[in-house]
This record gives structure tokens, C-alpha cells and sequence, in this order.
């Protein structure tokens, strides 16, 4: 359609691949500069004892955003990623010795509800579901879909009834109060309350509008056969069928703007990609903070008075493990205020943190044959972390998981580790933080930055835009940035 203008896609994490599929197969010539030997960004593998282990990302939902990708490319997700779809969503252990399993059927999780804490709370949960889906369906289009929309548009979009529809997705209500109308079982409300996470955020302060999430999970959770990073690589596939070039270890040094317009890209190679368009794939404040150069350090409004969401230790081994892990498993504390207090008052971990456990080799109904990849993780103030906060992290990290009896070093020869430290080396702009800016207060998502950019031809795409983090929400914000540029250039 466009083969004449060139775009400079820097960054290949997931919107930024997102972008380059799209403008690749709309007839754009798109070049991609990657710093990292390979694409996926936050989403890829280390290595532990020669073997990859997912250690970013490991949920895979909202299918539909990379069907319609591949789709919009002239080929099939079944063609370029084999999916397995997961019947049990999660396992959910407490120190009490609790357990409960969550699936993506309403019946088999009310069923497992009732079991663990009655029949009340199982019909409370059943109230819970019917009203995300109605959350989710309600700014599915409106919100999610669209180029940034403000709460008047957002209102207006959703005609008539707009503004009681809107009211519903309870923005004034935080997730925690809001649970507590549901779920008079504090575990209930833990388990739940987690969703606040996956944007970085405190469920004390987060809108109850992230219960959608509980309906994403719900409308289809997927196993990636080999791991996540084979979607990036399918992507990374998909967009140089269609003419993308991809330049791995080759990152971008400075966005050169001529009269107020992007006028080219030099690269770490001190090489001048002439371009009038740039999709920036990485966190704005790398922009306000001159890592790109001085001539877009304007092009977002700076954030820097603002807390960062949360960031992550995580540790990457094999092991063998005595405990009937599922593929997703949460081990929970007992002091869930106390731990975001600390995350976001104190800026440390509690004594007792929520660990998370990827089982990536347990994927359906596989179960454990002796040592088996596994992927941990903690949240984490985002702020340098020194050894000793390290050391205490893993202790405290090692000592839940004894408490449940998984009996695993989280600190030896063989674990690759990341902390706060790496994520903001990788990642630059983020501070450590892994999701932009949390989602706290009615308008928290409304803050986050569009596609557009204020300079001419600067178009942004990934976690710290709108639509926000998380796989499916960059992938979407590098659709919506593709969308712009078509849009503005033709």
C-alpha cells in the first residue's frame, strides 16, 4: 500500500513486533532495531542448566488480539504457534494448608468455591463472573480498542446508556473494598485482589474495574508449546515474510527531528536510518530522560513526580519438587495489606510475600517426572536493590515455599536470577518498574500515554501506553500505534 515510507520500529518487544506486523503486511518498508540478541522484550527465556525457562510473561490470554494479527498478515495462529488451551486456570495455596483450584468453566470454579468455603461464596463468585464480563464487555471496544479515549469520549462511545454502563465498571470503589461485596471469605478476597498485580498495582488502590480480568482469564487461558517466546519468534516469522527487516544487537542511539518532525534514526552502529516515522517500543520516560537524544525528550509530558508500579525478583531453575504444583500456582501470605504497605510505603518485601510459580513443563495434564523448569517470582519495590535486599528476599521467598513443602534454593550455582537492578539496566526509563505506572485511582488508566507522540512521526507502543501492560495490551497498543500512522500518512 506504502512501500515508499519507511518506518524505524525500535524495540522488538511484543507491540513493537505488533506494529511491525502490521505495517509490514500493509506494504510499509519496516526496519526493527533490538539492542537484545533476540524479540520478546520482558517476554523471554534464561537459562538454567542448558535449558530455556520462561522468566517474563506466562499467561497467555485474550486469543482473539493475535488471531486477528496473524489473520490482518494472510495466515493462522494454529499455522505459526501451537496453543493449548488450559482447564484449570490456577492453584491457589494459603499457610493455613488451603488449597483451591480456579478453571475456566464458572460451574467447576463455583463447584471448587463451595468445597473450599460454602455455598455462599460460590454464589457470590457466580455474581463476581457475571459482572466482570460485563466489565470487560463495556470497555472492550470503548476503551481498549481505542487511540487513548478520555472519560468523555469513553462515556460518549457507549451512547445513551453510556454513563451508567461506565458507573457500573465501579472506577470510584478500589478492588479490595469492592471484593469485600462479593466475598465475606478474606481468602476469596486475597485471591482475587491478586488481579491489581498484573498492571503493577496495590488492589487497595486499584479500581475495581480490573475484575475484568477475572473474565479474560476465564474466556481462555493457553499453554504456548516450547514456551512463550515461540509466539515472539512466530511474530518476528510472520512480519520479514512480509518484507520486515530485524536488526538484533543493533539499538538505537538517538530519534533526529528536523523543523519538529523525525527526520531519522542513528543507531548504536553510528549508522543514519533516514525516516519520517519512528514507533518508539520502549518506556516514555526513556524518551523525557534523554535516552534517545535531546530532540524528543518533549515528546511525552514527564511522570517523573510519580510512583512506578511495581517491579519483580525472580528465579529462574530445575529442580525436583515434591508438591502438586499445577502449571500456575500462587503460594499466598497472611498479611495481604501488610504487603503492599510495604511494596509501596516502605520499599521492601514483607516477611511473608505472595510467591508465584510458573511449572512450565506441567502445561495441561502433564504432571512432574523428576526435575522440571520452574519460574518464581516476588513482587518488588521498584528502587536499586543491594545485595542484602536481595539476600533477604530469597530467604523470605525460600522460607514460604518451605512452608508449603516445595523444598527448593532459590540462591544456588544453577538459578538465574533477576532483579529491580536488571529490569532497569534492560529496560531503560522503567526505574525496575515492569509496568509503566500502576493503575491507581479512577484515573489511572486514563494517564497513560497514546500512540501519538508530540513530535511529528514519533509514535509510542508497549507497557507504559494505552492500552497498558500485560501481552494482549501491548500487542494492542502496537496495533493502535500501526493504526495511527496509516491513519496520519496513508
Amino acid at each position: 500500500m506504502n512501500s515508499s515510507r519507511h518506518v524505524v520500529v525500535i524495540g522488538a518487544g511484543i507491540a513493537g513486533l505488533s506494529a511491525a506486523v502490521d505495517l509490514a503486511s500493509s506494504g510499509y518498508k519496516v526496519t526493527v532495531l533490538e539492542r537484545g540478541p533476540e524479540a520478546g522484550g520482558k517476554m523471554r527465556e534464561l537459562v538454567a542448566d542448558g535449558k530455556g525457562i520462561d522468566s517474563g510473561p506466562t499467561v497467555f490470554t485474550m486469543r482473539w488480539v493475535f488471531d486477528a494479527l496473524f489473520e490482518s498478515a494472510g495466515t493462522q495462529m494454529e499455522d505459526e504457534v501451537t496453543l493449548e488451551r488450559a482447564d484449570r486456570l490456577a492453584r491457589h495455596v494459603w499457610p493455613d494448608g488451603s488449597t483451591l483450584d480456579l478453571y475456566s468453566e464458572i460451574d467447576a470454579s463455583a463447584a471448587s468455591i463451595e468445597a473450599f468455603a460454602g455455598g455462599t461464596e460460590a454464589n457470590a463468585y457466580r455474581r463476581f463472573a457475571a459482572d466482570s464480563e460485563r466489565i470487560y464487555e463495556t470497555l472492550k471496544e470503548s476503551f481498549m480498542e481505542r487511540e487513548k479515549p478520555g472519560v468523555l469520549a469513553l462515556s460518549l462511545s457507549l451512547g445513551l446508556a453510556g454513563l451508567p454502563r461506565l458507573y457500573a465498571t465501579r472506577p470510584f470503589a478500589s478492588l479490595w473494598n469492592d471484593l469485600g461485596r462479593y466475598f465475606t471469605d478474606t481468602r476469596l478476597r486475597q485471591l482475587f485482589a491478586r488481579y491489581a498485580t498484573y498492571t503493577g498495582s496495590s488492589p487497595f488502590a486499584a479500581p475495581a474495574t480490573l475484575k475484568l480480568i477475572a473474565h479474560v482469564e476465564r474466556a481462555g487461558v493457553y499453554y504456548v508449546a516450547g514456551g512463550m517466546q515461540r509466539l515472539a519468534e512466530a511474530l518476528v516469522r510472520v512480519a520479514a515474510r512480509h518484507g520486515a527487516e530485524f536488526r538484533f544487537g543493533s539499538g538505537a542511539r538517538q530519534i533526529k527531528c528536523r523543523r519538529g518532525r523525525v527526520a531519522g534514526v542513528l543507531t548504536d552502529s553510528c549508522e543514519m536510518l533516514e525516516t519520517d516515522t519512528v514507533v518508539f517500543n520502549g518506556d516514555v520516560a526513556a524518551l523525557t530522560e534523554g535516552v534517545l537524544g535531546n530532540d524528543v525528550t518533549a515528546a511525552v509530558r514527564t511522570r517523573a513526580h510519580e510512583a512506578r508500579s511495581l517491579s519483580a525478583i525472580t528465579w529462574s531453575l530445575n529442580a525436583e519438587v515434591d508438591f502438586p504444583l499445577d502449571h500456575h500456582t500462587v503460594l499466598f501470605g497472611d498479611d495481604y495489606p501488610g504487603e503492599f504497605r510495604a511494596l509501596f510505603e516502605e520499599g521492601t518485601i514483607c516477611t511473608a510475600p505472595t510467591v508465584y510459580v510458573c511449572a512450565q513443563d506441567r502445561a495441561g495434564a502433564a504432571t512432574s517426572t523428576g526435575r522440571e523448569r520452574l519460574f518464581f517470582l516476588v513482587n518488588a519495590p521498584t528502587k536499586p536493590h543491594s545485595e542484602h535486599d536481595i539476600a533477604t528476599a530469597e530467604a523470605r521467598a525460600m522460607a514460604m515455599l518451605d512452608q508449603s513443602g516445595i523444598a527448593v534454593s532459590l540462591n544456588g550455582p544453577n538459578v538465574a536470577r533477576f532483579t529491580p537492578n536488571d529490569f532497569a539496566e534492560r529496560f531503560p526509563g522503567t526505574g525496575g518498574a515492569i509496568y509503566g505506572w500502576p493503575t491507581h485511582g479512577m484515573l489511572g488508566s486514563f494517564r497513560r500515554q497514546g500512540s501519538r507522540s508530540r513530535v511529528a512521526g514519533l509514535y509510542l507502543a508497549g507497557g507504559s501506553v494505552h492500552p497498558g501492560p500485560g501481552v494482549p495490551m501491548t500487542a494492542i497498543s502496537g496495533w493502535l500505534a500501526a493504526a495511527s500512522i496509516q491513519k496520519d500518512c496513508g
